[in-house]
C-alpha cells in the first residue's frame, strides 16, 4: 500500500461550507461557533436540524444555557428561525422537543445589517446637524 501524506478530499463528504458574508456581520464568536454547527449538522436539502442545546454544548463546549443566548443572538440577525418540537412518547403523552432550526438565507441577515447601518448613519448625521444648529444659534445669541 503507499503512503500518501495528504488523502485524497471528498469536496461533499464531511465538509460544509461557510459563507464569506458571514464575518461581516459582527457575530460574537460564540454565536460564529454555533452557526457552525448547525450548518455541519444541517439536511442540505431541507436547511434543517434539531440537536438539542446540551448537544451543540457538548460539540462546541459551552453550557446550554450560553447556546441558548448565541441561538437568540443568530435569530435576532436573521440567521436561523426556530420552531418548537413536541415528542408522542411511549405513553402517548406530549412533550416538548428540540428546537427545529431552520437556516435561513445569508442574503436576509446582508440585508437586515445593511438597513441597520444606514439607519445608524442618518441617526449620526440627524445629530450632528442639530449639533451644529444648537452651535450656530448658541453662538449668534452670545454675541448679541
Amino acid at each position: 500500500m503507499k503512503y500518501t501524506p495528504w488523502p485524497k478530499r471528498d469536496s461533499v463528504k464531511n465538509y460544509f461550507q461557510l459563507p464569506n458574508e458571514i464575518f461581516l456581520l459582527g457575530l460574537s464568536p460564540g454565536a460564529l461557533t454555533v452557526y457552525s454547527y448547525l450548518l455541519c449538522c444541517e439536511n442540505r436539502s431541507t436547511y434543517q436540524c434539531w440537536p438539542s442545546y446540551k448537544t451543540i454544548g457538548k460539540a462546541v463546549r459551552i453550557s446550554a444555557n450560553t447556546v441558548r443566548k448565541y441561538v437568540c443572538e443568530l435569530e435576532e440577525q436573521q440567521l436561523i428561525s426556530t420552531e418548537s418540537m413536541t415528542v408522542t412518547a411511549r405513553d402517548g403523552l406530549k412533550r416538548n422537543g428540540n428546537l427545529l432550526y431552520t437556516i435561513r438565507l445569508i442574503q436576509l441577515a446582508l440585508d437586515q445589517f445593511y438597513e441597520q447601518q444606514l439607519a445608524r448613519m442618518d441617526t449620526t448625521a440627524e445629530r450632528q446637524r442639530v449639533a451644529k444648529s444648537l452651535a450656530l444659534h448658541s453662538d449668534s445669541a452670545h454675541s448679541a
